[in-house]
């Protein structure tokens, strides 16, 4: 049982590192304190930060099921809870022959339990992270350009993100990024990832990296998203810098693959560059 739980948390770190490095780093706010739980008040520790701060969210409160009932709160339908660790101290008693007092050792049992962020519950009011930037400055060229891909972009989420299913792709609000900088080469990151849909390049994820696609089609966004930054003169820091290092010292197993990502990197840049969905609705 105790291997079963640390395999589980560790296969769902390096699922998220195969996305990106050191995915719990957000290029936004996630709010002005440590994740903890919110009867409490205590930080979380340990590997439950780590945790806590790959789940993408905004507000750093969490809660079991039944603590945000004892708060009158609901966890709405559907939501998922995130698996933290705790150790539960247990004693061992051993008899021995012609003694009444057992000798009594502790150790510790890893456990597990759930817990829901403040977002994923309905029915009660908590405080949201103050905005970063109190004025944002936006590139006009850049959001002309980014107006004229025609994608669908949804602000007031708790992650940066491209929806497939829904074609949609979901970003924090502009201001509780750290810079505008930040903004831009995220959202030019998730609009690699769009620019990927079956009816636009049909860009199948790491078609020659079958074991690693999602993590290939991570750096075809993140190249993209550096060819666009520099287009318009953004100083976009990569998002996951450190993982396309790694993915760099395994490429050179393959002296193409370096190319083909850079290839279906150029050619998303150059779509979204050249699309004008503006023009198009005024045409139709």
């Amino acid at each position: 049982m105790q291997k079963s739980i640390y395999d589980q948390v560790t296969n769902r770190i390096i699922e998220e590192l195969e996305k990106g490095a050191a995915p719990w780093i957000k290029p936004w706010n996630a709010g002005a304190s440590e994740d903890q739980n919110i009867i409490s008040k205590q930080p979380y520790q340990g590997i439950n930060r780590l945790i806590l701060g790959m789940s993408g969210y905004t507000t750093p409160l969490w809660a079991s099921y039944k603590q945000w009932q004892q708060l009158g709160a609901n966890v709405r339908e559907g939501e998922k809870g995130t698996m933290i660790v705790f150790y539960s101290p247990i004693e061992k008693k051993t008899i021995k022959d012609n003694d009444p007092n057992p000798d009594k050792s502790h150790y510790h049992c890893l456990k597990t339990y759930y817990v829901f962020n403040a977002a994923q519950v309905e029915g009660i009011e908590f405080e949201k992270p103050k905005p970063t930037l109190e004025n944002f400055n936006p590139v006009p060229a850049l959001d002309d350009r980014i107006l004229k891909t025609g994608a669908v972009i949804k602000h007031g989420d708790s992650r940066a993100y491209y929806s497939p299913g829904n074609d949609f792709i979901g970003m924090p609000d502009k201001n509780t990024f750290k810079s505008e900088n930040h903004y831009y080469a995220t959202i030019l990151h998730e609009l690699t990832h769009w620019s990927g849909a079956k009816h636009r390049l049909d860009r199948t994820k790491g078609a020659r990296f079958a074991d690693a696609a999602y993590a290939f089609e991570e750096l075809v966004a993140e190249m993209g998203a550096a060819f666009l930054c520099q287009d318009y003169g953004i100083e976009g820091d990569l998002r996951h810098a450190d993982y396309i290092g790694s993915w760099l010292k395994c490429l050179r197993a393959d002296n193409k693959a370096i190319f083909n990502a850079a290839a279906l990197a150029q050619k998303a840049a150059n779509y979204i560059n050249e699309l004008d969905s503006t023009a198009i609705q005024a045409a139709a």
